[in-house]
């Protein structure tokens, strides 16, 4: 079977208008409540780019003098928070970058990350173009509402980009399967080595231009020269977004060491982490969208190997069969790892979406009972993932009490004051408080505290590990904090509600020696 039999003509014309609402709905998921949590309770691993940006800034080197992630993106980040000093410089925010610290980019840096998610989705749309126009739809409304698609655009991390730069490696190898010459294995060779530039392990990219090369060749070349084009681009995509990986290598070996370290193999009695990524798919898609991924993934398999048209479809499955095993059996893992999986799922789910919808269309059914039918596929695809990213993004604009605290410290506690604090995210930011973090104050004399001259000190119940049941219910500090709140002022409590969920909080003052 081709693909032209069970494409109807409609299959073939784009929808403008629609991709555009998708586009912009996708938009407005990824900046909604963008800014929470900045500067108290940022992302894990944010703070990673953000002072390797801020240091960039001040020292005015670009060895970043940090390479457990390429500077592809940092160097992205760069720019953003150059331009964001120039605009707060000419608004008299700020004169110096001496009086700038990671906090005061957070929000710009976020955007761009934001920017480059919803860029994602038409270029997924221009990618799942080859399987018919409404199959091109319906992969960009899934990539849109995918909630860990909408989640980790929120943050300052790699990984969207990362996502960003293997779809367009897809997109691009797909044209060079369709015109063959080695400009066309270039562009798809230094789009895999900017995902590579932007996370090492994105360096799987490659291996979408190399299987056109192998399948198809270049126009007027071998299978070798296509495959040696795209491989020199991709090396060289990575040298220009990671240049001191060159200049300063044994910082970049050491740093590329360190982080492969850090992905011991796990352990043999733990669940697979094969499915627990499954479970994450399965939980962020729903049940009826799952099942349609499945059924394009066998079709996807099957047509890999029947019909005209099989590189194609060997795209889809190269690049996540490939990358999928180099993942799987981490110690050290999170749902985002397998984010640049995504796009692949979601045009798998539309062709399997539009392919049941064919098949229902060839039943003896009323034409309006097959927009029924149409209809409800459609929904049942994309509702779940819709109201998961709507309830992620709301929950995400949610007052919580350390949000209640952060108010108040900013507004009440002086620059530079010594504060020590177990309050769980509530991380003070460094170019504004002198902030030590412990894991229970109650391992602190008052003594040992105000002779250090710390002058604040934040408890919270979520380090009360040991309670009695009236202690738990009360929220209050247990005994082992007597000696503290009896030498320190309790000035601000603030107590969990259900419209500010959360730990109870306490900032104590100590008197000044």
């Amino acid at each position: 079977m081709t693909d032209t039999e069970w494409r109807e003509a409609g299959d073939h014309k784009p929808w403008t208008i629609a991709l555009v609402l998708v586009v912009a709905a996708g938009f407005l998921l990824r900046i909604w409540n963008l800014g929470s949590g900045i500067p108290y309770a940022v992302g894990i691993d944010e703070p990673a780019i953000m002072t390797t940006v801020v240091r960039i800034l001040k020292s005015g080197s670009f060895n970043p003098h940090f390479f457990e992630y390429p500077t592809g993106y940092i160097y992205v980040q760069l720019g953003m928070a150059t331009v964001q000093f120039l605009v707060g410089a000419m608004q008299h925010s700020w004169k110096a970058v001496e009086q700038v610290g990671p906090s005061d980019f957070y929000l710009w840096g976020r955007f761009a990350t934001a920017a480059v998610g919803t860029a994602t989705i038409a270029v997924v749309h221009q990618a799942a173009l080859r399987w018919g126009a409404r199959q091109a739809l319906l992969a960009a409304g899934l990539l849109a509402v995918m909630p860990m698609h909408v989640r980790e655009s929120h943050f300052v991390l790699t990984d969207v980009p990362l996502t960003f730069a293997v779809t367009l490696t897809l997109l691009l190898s797909l044209r060079a399967s369709e015109r063959p010459t080695l400009k066309a294995f270039v562009l798809a060779g230094a789009a895999a080595g900017l995902a590579a530039g932007i996370k090492y392990n994105g360096l799987v990219a490659v291996s979408m231009p190399l299987a056109v090369a192998f399948a198809v060749g270049a126009r007027g070349s071998s299978r070798v020269a296509a495959a040696l084009a795209a491989a020199t681009a991709c090396v060289a995509a990575f040298f220009v977004t990671t240049p001191f990986a060159l200049i300063d290598l044994p910082a970049f070996l050491n740093g590329f060491g360190t982080q492969a370290a850090a992905f011991a193999a796990r352990q043999p009695s733990a669940e697979p982490s094969w499915l627990v990524y499954v479970k994450h798919f399965r939980q962020a898609l729903g049940w009826p969208a799952s099942a349609l991924v499945v059924a394009g993934l066998g079709l996807a398999a099957y047509r890999s190997f029947v019909g005209p048209t099989r590189v194609r479809w060997v795209l889809l499955l190269v690049f996540p069969l490939v990358f999928f095993y180099l993942i799987n059996g981490w110690s050290y893992m999170f749902a985002r790892y397998s984010l640049p999986m995504v796009p692949f799922l979601m045009i798998w789910g539309a062709i399997g979406t539009m392919r049941a919808i064919e098949l229902a269309n060839r039943a003896r059914i009323p034409s309006a009972g097959r927009a029924a039918v149409v209809a409800a596929v459609v929904l049942a695809a994309l509702i779940p993932a819709t109201i998961g990213s709507l309830m992620w993004v709301w929950s995400l604009g949610v007052e919580t009490t350390q949000a209640m605290a952060w108010k108040w410290i900013r507004s009440s506690v002086w620059r530079d004051e010594p504060i020590v604090s177990e309050a769980r995210g509530l991380d003070l930011p460094a170019e504004r408080y002198r902030a030590e973090i412990v894991r229970s104050v109650a391992r602190r004399t008052p003594e040992e505290m105000e002779a250090a001259g710390v002058r604040w000190v934040i408890l919270s119940s979520d380090a009360w590990k040991s309670r009695t049941d009236a202690e738990r219910a009360r929220l209050a500090p247990p005994p082992a904090y007597a000696p503290l709140m009896s030498r320190a002022q309790d000035v601000k409590v603030i107590a969990p509600s259900a419209e500010h969920p959360g730990p109870e909080i306490h900032i104590l003052r100590l008197a000044r020696q």
